[in-house]
């Protein structure tokens, strides 16, 4: 009977690199974005909007904004036009600036659109007013979201808003008798 031989082991394999996969072409660069995109629809409803107002100043526009400025005496007229024609329905905020240089006060409603394709634009629609005599009038009956932001805008600049319900304050304690505290000759107690 013949013996099994044992195996024998195999001779030692010399070490290579692991296989490479070749490389992959690389995508050329994309193109820097656009840092400044062409405001097509803002510069539309400012043509839109200057068309009907002659008289406003259209302060800028952006890709997906824009803010025109009128007189405080358009600016009901103006407002409804913004809803109506041009389908902004809803109010986003009403914010206050204090051009002291200027010794003006600017009201500033920025406002929305439920539209769609408008979803993501804000008309932002502006007045301004001297700052010794700062009465505009309640843009409520038009946006009726307007009321607590323009009761701040007073609080806050002393904006007084003509036939608006009730300007009582907000934030600041009821017996506050310094001067609104955004308005920038406004100094802070302790500083």
């Amino acid at each position: 009977m013949s013996k099994a031989q044992p195996p024998q082991p195999s001779p030692p394999q010399p070490l290579t690199a692991a296989p490479t996969t070749p490389p992959r072409a690389q995508a050329p660069p994309a193109a820097p974005a656009p840092t400044n995109p062409e405001p097509v629809r803002a510069k539309e409803f400012a043509a839109k909007f200057t068309a009907k107002f002659p008289s406003a100043k259209v302060d800028w526009t952006k890709e997906h904004r824009v803010k025109l400025t009128v007189t405080p005496q358009e600016v009901g007229e103006a407002a409804l036009f913004v809803r109506d024609s041009l389908k902004f329905d809803h109010i986003s905020t009403v914010s206050g600036v204090d051009w002291i240089a200027r010794n003006e006060l600017e009201v500033v409603y920025f406002v929305g659109s439920s539209v769609t394709g408008l979803e993501d634009f804000v008309f932002a629609l502006a007045e301004r007013v001297p700052r010794d005599d700062p009465v505009v009038p309640t843009l409520i009956a038009v946006w009726r979201g307007a009321e607590y932001p323009e009761r701040e805008t007073h609080e806050m600049f002393g904006i007084n808003f003509k036939g608006h319900p009730s300007q009582a304050h907000l934030f600041l304690p009821e017996d506050w008798n310094d001067l609104p505290p955004l308005r920038k000759d406004y100094v802070s107690p302790g500083r």
